[in-house]
This record gives C-alpha cells, sequence and structure tokens, in this order.
C-alpha cells in the first residue's frame, strides 16, 4: 500500500524546495526530476528499488535488510504509522547510496512510495481523466493536491467563479480533471473548474429538456445583486428579479433571501436559446389583488401603516403585496399642507377609505380626510347667503382677497364686491394682509367648496338712490383731476367717485394730449353729460361747463342792463331752463370705501 503521509512530507521538503512548484504548465511541481535526487554511485544497484525486510531495532529506527552486505536504517517518520510495523515485515525501499569506505547503505521508503505512485497515476490515468485527491497546502500561484503524488491545482481552476481565499480548500478531499502531464519533468496540473463546468454542461442540458414554465422547482442562491438573486437549480443558473420576490415592497434582495438557501422558486419564462430563466418566489402563491375589489369596496374604511413618504403622498400597505396612495389633496378637508409628513410618518399605523381601485394597473386610491366630517357639508347651513361674518385677510390676488372665516374655512372676496362705486385694479388699495374685516356671505357652492363674500354689500347700493338723486344731466359740479390717460381724463366727483372726461369734451378744438388742457390733480370744473345707471359711469364734459359758464356771464350782463335781478326768468332761461340745478351742483355728498353716504 503506498504510504501518502510519506509521500506529501517529500514533496514539500525536496519537491518544493528544489522546483518552487510556481507555474501550472512547464515547471515540475508534482516531484521534479527524479534522476537528479539519485546519486550515481557507480553500483549498478543504486537508484533502484529494491525489497527489504524488517530484521531489527535500531533505538526508533528501523534496520532494513536489502541483500547487500550491510543493513540499511529507515527512521520511523519514514512509515505512516510505525507503531504497527513488525520485525519481519517486507517492505520497498529505493537505494540511495553505498558509501564504498563503510560499506554503509543509505535507503528511503517514503521516495521509493513516490516512485511507485508516480508509476502507478501515469499507467492508470491520461490527460482529461477525473481523479480524486486532498489539498495539501497552498504555494504559488495555486494549492497543491495529493492524488497519489503531489500535483498542481492553479488558483483560477479552483471553481467557476475564483473564491476570495483559495485557502479554505486545504484538507479538504476534491475531484478535479487532468490537464496535462508532463512526463519527462514528472509534473501533472489538474482543474476543479473544468470538471464543474462539465458537470454542469450537462446537468444544464438535462435540466433544459425536462423542465417548463410554470414548475416549481428547487435551487441553491448563489449570488444577490441589488436587482435580484441567481439562483442555482442543477446545472444552471436562473434569475429570480427583485419584483419577483415578494408581492410586498422590498427595499434589497438580501432582505428575503440569502447566500447558499435552498428555496422554492416557480418557472416564469425560459429562453432556450439564450438559455436564460426568470424565476419567481411571489408566484407560488396567488396575487392578492385578484380578489382585490371584493375585499376592498370603494368607500370601505380600513387600517393601514405607511411605508413611504413623497412629495404627492404617502403610501399606505394594507396587507402584504398591498399599497395604496393617500394623495395630499386627500389628507385633509381644510389644512393646508405642504408635505404629507406634516401629518404622517413613516410607520405610523393610520384610518384611510377606500377612493377607488384600478386592479389592472394594481392601484389604490386612499383618503384620510373622508375619515371625519367634511366641515363644507355645514358650510352652507351655517352661513347662508346674507350672513354678516368676520374674518381675518389670508391672501390678496390681483382678482381678490381670500378671508379666512374659520380655521380651514376661506370665502373669496372678489375685487368687483369691494366698492361700489370706487374702481380698484388690485384688492391692495384697499385691503392688507391679516386685516380683520366683516363682509356679507354671497353664495356658498358646497360642490367646488366656494364661499362668495361681498364688502361693498354691507350698505345700499348708491346708485339706486343717492347718485342719481344728487348727480343729473346737465348740472355743473366741481372736480379733481385723478387720472390721465390718451383718451380721457378721470375726475373725482366725491370721495370713491369719479366721472370720465373724455378727450373730445376738454376743448372746443382738437385735442391731441389731455395734459395739453388739463393737469394731475387740478381743480375743474365741469358739466354732467350722462349718468349710467347700469354701467355705472357718469359722463363730464369741460367745454360745455365753459360754454354754460360763458351764457351766464352774458345773461347777468344784460339783467343788469335791463335793471332786473340775476337769477331770475331770464338767467333761468340763460340755464337752458335748469332752475336751481347749478345749486345743487355745489352740494356736496360722501361715499366711504364701503359705500355709506
Amino acid at each position: 500500500m503506498v504510504d501518502h503521509n510519506l509521500i506529501a512530507t517529500l514533496s514539500v521538503e525536496d519537491i518544493e524546495a528544489e522546483q518552487m512548484l510556481a507555474e501550472a504548465y512547464g515547471q515540475t511541481v508534482a516531484d521534479g526530476d527524479m534522476e537528479g535526487l539519485l546519486t550515481a554511485v557507480g553500483d549498478f544497484k543504486s537508484g533502484s528499488i529494491l525489497a527489504g525486510k524488517i530484521v531489527g531495532m535500531a533505538g526508533d529506527d528501523f534496520l532494513v535488510e536489502v541483500g547487500l552486505k550491510s543493513e540499511g536504517i529507515l527512521d520511523k517518520n519514514e512509515f505512516d504509522e510505525p507503531g504497527n510495523v513488525e520485525v519481519g515485515d517486507t517492505v520497498e525501499v529505493l537505494l540511495e547510496e553505498v558509501e564504498g569506505a563503510t560499506g554503509t547503505v543509505k535507503i528511503s521508503k517514503r521516495k521509493a512510495d513516490r516512485i511507485r505512485g508516480w508509476e502507478r497515476i501515469i499507467s492508470e490515468n491520461k490527460e482529461g481523466d477525473v481523479i480524486q485527491g486532498r489539498v495539501m497546502r497552498k504555494i504559488k500561484g495555486g494549492l497543491l493536491v495529493d492524488i497519489g503524488v503531489p500535483v498542481f491545482l492553479p488558483a483560477s481552476q479552483v471553481d467557476i467563479r475564483r473564491p476570495s481565499d483559495i485557502g479554505a480548500f486545504i484538507g479538504k478531499t476534491i475531484d478535479a480533471q487532468i490537464l496535462k502531464i508532463d512526463e519527462e519533468r514528472r509534473n501533472i496540473v489538474i482543474s476543479r473548474r473544468k470538471l464543474i463546468e462539465d458537470e454542469r454542461s450537462e446537468k444544464r442540458k438535462s435540466l433544459m429538456e425536462k423542465i417548463k414554465t410554470g414548475d416549481i422547482i428547487e435551487g441553491t442562491v448563489k449570488n444577490i445583486a441589488d436587482f435580484g438573486a441567481f439562483v442555482d437549480l442543477g446545472g444552471i443558473d436562473g434569475l429570480l428579479h427583485i419584483t419577483d420576490m415578494s408581492w410586498g415592497r422590498v427595499n434589497h434582495p438580501s432582505d428575503i433571501v440569502k447566500i447558499d438557501e435552498k428555496i422554492e422558486v416557480k418557472i416564469l419564462n425560459i429562453d432556450h436559446e439564450k438559455e436564460k430563466i426568470a424565476l419567481g418566489l411571489k408566484q407560488r402563491d396567488s396575487s392578492p389583488w385578484e380578489e382585490i375589489e371584493t375585499k376592498y369596496p370603494a368607500n370601505t374604511r380600513v387600517k393601514g401603516t405607511v411605508t413611504n413618504i413623497m412629495s404627492y403622498g404617502a403610501f399606505v400597505k394594507l396587507e402584504d403585496g398591498v399599497e395604496g396612495l393617500v394623495h395630499i389633496s386627500e389628507m385633509s378637508w381644510t389644512r393646508r399642507i405642504n408635505h404629507p409628513s406634516e401629518l404622517v410618518s413613516i410607520g405610523e399605523e393610520i384610518d384611510v377609505v377606500v377612493l377607488d381601485i384600478n386592479k389592472d394597473k394594481q392601484e389604490i386610491s386612499l383618503g384620510m380626510k373622508q375619515t371625519e366630517v367634511n366641515p363644507w357639508e355645514l358650510v352652507a347651513e351655517k352661513y347662508p347667503p346674507g350672513t354678516v361674518v368676520e374674518g381675518k385677510v389670508r391672501n390678496l390676488t390681483s382678482y381678490g382677497a381670500f378671508v379666512e372665516i374659520e380655521p380651514g374655512i376661506d370665502g373669496l372676496l372678489h375685487v368687483s364686491d369691494l366698492s361700489w362705486t370706487k374702481k380698484l385694479t388690485h384688492p391692495n388699495e384697499l385691503l392688507k394682509k391679516s386685516e380683520d374685516i366683516k363682509c356679507v356671505v354671497l353664495e356658498v357652492d358646497r360642490t367646488k367648496q366656494r364661499v362668495a363674500l361681498g364688502l361693498k354689500q354691507m350698505s345700499e347700493d348708491p346708485w339706486n338712490e343717492a347718485i342719481p338723486a344728487h348727480y343729473q344731466p346737465g348740472m355743473i359740479v366741481q372736480g379733481k383731476v385723478t387720472k390721465i390717460t390718451n383718451f380721457g381724463v378721470f375726475v373725482e366727483l366725491e370721495d370713491d367717485l369719479e366721472g370720465l372726461l373724455h378727450i373730445s369734451e376738454l376743448a372746443d378744438h382738437k385735442v391731441d394730449k389731455p395734459q395739453d388742457v388739463v393737469q394731475q390733480d387740478q381743480e375743474v370744473e365741469v358739466k354732467i353729460l350722462r349718468v349710467d345707471l347700469e354701467d355705472r359711469k357718469i359722463g363730464l364734459s369741460l367745454k360745455r361747463a365753459a360754454w354754460t359758464s360763458d351764457q351766464d356771464a352774458a345773461a347777468e350782463r344784460q339783467e343788469k342792463k335791463d335793471g332786473t335781478e340775476p337769477g331770475g326768468p331770464a338767467a333761468g332761461g340763460g340755464l337752458g331752463g335748469l332752475g336751481d340745478g347749478g345749486a345743487l351742483g355745489t352740494d356736496k355728498i360722501t361715499f366711504g370705501p364701503s359705500g355709506d353716504n
């Protein structure tokens, strides 16, 4: 029987020292040039393998008779189990040297075993054969493996994917394929990887022939990436994508599977041409979306857990594999929310109402505010049209002001409802942000959740009675120029009451620019041409007021000449039958911001 332990000792001490065992091909790794290990002493038996007999002991060593004049000595370490060696046992030894002067015989059992092992390996094996051996140790470039003689296993041939530490194989018994035999140098290179690849190829071919889509098969997780896991099905790897691991949310594949874990997966798709297999883990169970409409009908109130928060809303888990979205607009009836995190946090359990389900897209719309009473349902009853409310100006826009009449309930005060008489281009001409004001509810639209408010409606409309009574066509009145445009001039007759003095009514001659006739803030005397109650406008004339003044002056001169008193019948005729209309023009009436008179 070959003593493998002695072979191992010899290969490390003798062969590696001489050959360095550094190359997979070309250099002697297993045992070097055996002829160089022998010393030719001129005796034809030197280097021969002789049959010897143990005849005695020399201390712990053994005396061996090999048929020469002198007996050889074998160290006890030459034997695998020296305790089982007995006098009379027969052993094969290598005759290394015979000293001529003393006749001392130098022999080695382990070297003889090594030569016999090499001869056996060469005779019984060829390149491509599969052999078994024990990994002895790490050396430069790979591993030293004992298959009866030491052989070289390059690091690149250890496995399909190069291990991070090939030293983990030391002491293990492995199967490998012989890649190269160099008889001249007595060198053998083996590959475990080639054997595994060939075995996998056969298994892959067999597996691809028998599996089909829909099969449940066991595999071993071999690698994990961000997008999924590769599962060894026994000859071929299949991809278990992250989206096919669970019906629920998966942050990373490592949360579901572990390296070397055995799992049962379902075959989703097979690409025979590219030899690719798509696997599913969640598909072993039925989808929770199959009966989703039955389990969560619209308007159902359920509990869920917040799993993710985005700027547009929060995702809520109703059960494994079923999540719905609470849009930010569905979180509160009245509160103005800038970000969902103001109301909810991840991991929080909340009550929601199912608003809508899209089974095909696997989407559920949820609402939080629907779990509470809609305050707008009560607004119409609480604030019927005509109700006077007090609120704070929350925001000003070009078209009006938003007034908060109670927390979360705003009403719109349109710019056209601020004043009966004043022409406003922007609400900030009359109101300030955060100002407290009183106004009247004009309309409540519960469907659109809108409340229309009015400020001018707090008082009577002066255009109904006051203005028509005090400003009539033909009157001469005084006013102040407030605005000059290319088409005319606006004249303030009273506070918040303006009339338009068209450019054609400025003078008898053609006027190109109103600034040529009047100036900003100038006091002028104008004649009222018309009072338009429907459009709420007053038309004025500067030139006609001048005509009237000229007529009045002429009438006064005639009265003095005739000896009559001014203001008599002749004067009345001179005013065009206005009677005391001129006197009325000097009466002042005031229309404040709210229209009070």
